[in-house]
């Protein structure tokens, strides 16, 4: 059976309309709420014309024949009400990163073609601007209140007053499992791309919404039974902008379960993420490696939150150390940590299980290809190759033709993705993960994986955050420089810095250089900057050496 998220959560809201969905602040909507509200939102959009125009199934692969609504949004009911409204209608919502300024709006919002926005006010200036600069503005703006007070954008309708106004029938038109899933990715450089997905392939190979044989479910009423039996509450910490977060709320639909939202989601509150799991009882946390998990276990040390209903922490997105899991699970008894492998082209590829870092299980589609990507790496070859998915992966990058080509090789008639991290195979068939080829240091003709010099750092516990980039060197091309932000109240030098990571690392592979910050730069969603840890280690060339760190 080929499955589409809107027929799925239809599905389950008849079985469980009581249950509750979304929780929000004071909002508690129910499966049969959430399922009205959306039907409505689905109608405002076919009413002014967004829909399906063509077959999804004969275009390019990089084309879409649906339109497409931008979310521009901080975590919220509105978010996963703009996704699940759109899928009724047939059309394809995508993130939009709040953080983004005006020059990288307007190229957001081309590139995506938006035939629709849904926004905060507190955007509206900001968007104000960027409508001026648009060549095809889009047909309906749907303005969402909030705190700001910001007054209504001209051209702009009320959110809850278009729903209020629209029919409760529906969905308007029938879902496909060919109907499309866009998520945008900035990757680590580059600008955004938007990643195609058939839905039908997204809910299996990124959500793992299968049997847990790894079969196909056959029908809709196994879903759904399987759904009646769970109450998982989970809580997205993350922006929903970031697919992690987004993924995470849509899997907990699948299940049948309700989606909690910690009271301010506009930053990082390690109290209030705790205080909401403990009122509401959440038992899964979905977070964004250390980034999350150090103000979060920082905040366990000092306040006293009964969090014994968490069974599972899930994140993905960013390295979550040895250590930061060890502590995790000796201050919640019972705890099971899953570490997700994958990018938004590629889905889930495997999972961590335990305290080890860096090493993971392959999905049954997930491996590894030879420098040249001409074939598959064995286990044991000591070769370092791309990390890679087969199956059901993305169709390819929207209106881009030759990165949809060069990220979805053919090998031996077999279409792969490759989103550009570097892996190798173990003899034990365990894939070692090395970091992203685009944040490679290349040091006297050494290739250094910033991500693995991050976590060596990260075992001394007075490291509370780092950064690894880069630096021009004259005599090996590239110096490895570690820009690295200390606990509180931490004193310690940089030779037994590098003593602790050497337990880890080869000595070629050691920092040249240590850069101390008060604040290491990473995205809303908690992604690093390495362009701003580049600039940092740039400005601090004349940083004192590390000492000892000698190339090969």
């Amino acid at each position: 059976m080929e499955l589409n998220i809107a027929l799925i959560h239809e599905a389950i809201a008849q079985a469980v309309p009581g249950r509750e969905c979304i929780v929000w602040r004071d909002r508690r909507l129910s499966w049969a709420e959430v399922t009205e509200r959306t039907r409505r939102l689905a109608n405002v959009l076919a009413g002014h014309g967004l829909g399906v125009h063509g077959d999804p199934a004969s275009i390019a692969p990089w084309e879409s024949a649906q339109d497409h609504l931008a979310l521009y949004l901080t975590n919220g009911n509105e978010y996963l009400e703009g996704m699940l409204g759109a899928y009724k209608a047939r059309v394809a919502p995508f993130n939009v990163n709040y953080r983004y300024v005006e020059e990288e709006l307007v190229y957001l919002l081309r590139d995506a073609r938006a035939r629709g926005i849904v926004f905060h006010a507190r955007y509206a200036p900001v968007l104000r601007a960027v409508l001026r600069r648009l060549d095809e503005p889009p047909v309906l703006l749907l303005q969402v209140d909030d705190e700001s007070g910001n007054s209504l954008l001209p051209g702009a309708t009320p959110y809850e007053a278009a729903l209020a106004a629209a029919s409760a029938a529906g969905p308007p038109v029938e879902p496909s499992p060919d109907d499309l899933y866009l998520v945008y990715t900035g990757g680590t450089t580059g600008m955004p791309k938007g990643a195609l997905w058939r839905q039908a392939d997204f809910l299996v190979s990124a959500l793992g919404v299968r049997r847990h044989d790894g079969t196909d479910f056959e029908s809709l009423d196994e879903i759904v039974s399987i759904a009646k039996r769970r109450t998982l509450r989970s809580l997205p910490a993350p922006p929903l902008m970031h697919g992690a977060a987004h993924w995470n709320a849509i899997s907990t639909w699948t299940s049948g379960g309700t989606v909690v939202i910690q009271h301010d989601p506009r930053h990082l509150d390690a109290s209030d993420i705790l205080r909401t799991i403990e009122r509401e009882r959440c038992d899964s946390l979905n977070i964004v490696g250390d980034a999350f998990a150090r103000p979060l276990l920082d905040e366990l040390r000092r306040g006293r939150y009964d969090v014994s209903c968490l069974r599972y922490v899930v994140s993905g997105g960013a390295a979550l150390s040895s250590a930061s899991k060890q502590e995790l699970m000796a201050r919640i008894p019972g705890l099971r940590i899953v570490d997700i492998v994958g990018s938004s082209e590629s889905g889930r590829q495997g999972i961590g299980t335990g305290t080890a870092t860096g090493a993971f299980e392959p999905s049954p589609t997930a491996c590894v290809l030879s420098e040249d990507r001409t074939r598959r790496l064995a286990p044991g070859d000591p070769e370092i190759g791309w990390l890679a998915q087969t199956g059901r992966i993305p169709r390819g990058y929207l209106g881009d033709r030759a990165k949809t080509e060069q990220t979805f090789p053919v090998i031996d008639g077999v279409r792969y993705v490759v989103a550009g991290d570097r892996a190798r195979v173990r003899a034990d068939g365990r894939i070692e993960l090395l970091g992203r080829d685009s944040v490679t240091i290349n040091t006297g003709g050494e290739k250094v994986f910033a991500e693995e010099v991050e976590l060596a750092l990260k075992h001394h516990p007075a490291v509370y955050d780092a950064l690894v980039v880069g630096r021009p060197s004259e005599r090996w091309g590239q110096q490895v420089v570690a820009v690295v932000h200390l606990r509180d109240g931490e004193h310690v030098t940089d030779d037994e810095l590098l003593a602790t990571a050497a337990e880890h690392l080869a000595r070629y592979k050691l920092p040249k250089a240590i850069v101390r910050v008060e604040h290491v730069e990473r995205s809303a969603s908690g992604k690093p900057d390495y362009g701003w840890a580049r600039g940092v280690a740039s400005a601090r060339s004349t940083a004192a050496s590390s000492g000892g760190a000698d190339n090969p």
